[in-house]
């Protein structure tokens, strides 16, 4: 595909970096944007820019935020005893659109992925075993996707709870195994956090 403008060049490649966006799409788009008024350009570049200045990750849930508090942790009508366990900001999302959860978050950044490279040390565990530790959680629920890694993820947080006296459950299995828990339809997702179960582990 010969593109006759280094320039056009430049953006596709740009574009088609981004994940789900191949050469011919990012082509597309790029097309669009090249018929766009200069200040619509101007506006579509300095909202990407002011994203990356300016949002932040909360202090005290990981959660994406304008503020150092995100709206969810500074919320004095959240539950903030419970606390839900996710692998990123995209399942926060997933869940708050559901309405059916009232505590608040900790978003781990990720899940134990040996074949990724990515271990414990890699993920925001140790402020979650200290939130456990703080006396004032009553209950850590594990919403991670039921994937080899989820539940290996899962299993490693278990263990550095285990001793506390805290409650530890887990959604229901409504959300279909190997899936990921921000595809879950709305419906299914909040039936597995309102029918939550106590997690068990074989041996423990």
């Amino acid at each position: 595909m010969k593109i006759p403008s280094k320039y056009m060049e430049d953006a596709v490649e740009q574009l088609a970096s981004l994940p789900g966006i191949g050469k011919r799409t990012a082509l597309r788009l790029v097309i669009q944007l090249l018929n766009r008024k200069p200040e619509e350009i101007e506006r579509f570049a300095t909202s990407f820019i002011a994203m990356k200045e300016n949002v932040k990750h909360c202090q005290s849930c990981n959660n994406i935020s304008d503020l150092d508090i995100c709206d969810i942790c500074s919320n004095p009508n959240r539950s903030h005893e419970i606390i839900c366990v996710v692998e990123d900001v995209r399942d926060v999302m997933a869940i708050e659109e559901t309405s059916s959860f009232k505590g608040v978050y900790h978003v781990l950044g990720g899940v134990i992925s040996p074949m990724d490279g990515v271990g414990p040390n890699d993920l925001h565990i140790q402020s979650l075993v200290e939130k456990a530790q703080s006396g004032q959680i009553t209950e850590v629920i594990f919403a991670l996707s039921p994937t080899m890694e989820g539940d290996t993820t899962n299993f490693y947080l278990y263990k550095k709870l285990k001793g506390t006296e805290l409650i530890i459950t887990t959604l229901s299995r409504g959300v279909s195994v190997g899936s990921e828990l921000h595809y879950a339809d709305g419906l299914t997702l909040s039936r597995s956090i309102v029918n939550r179960m106590p997690f068990k582990v074989e041996g423990f």
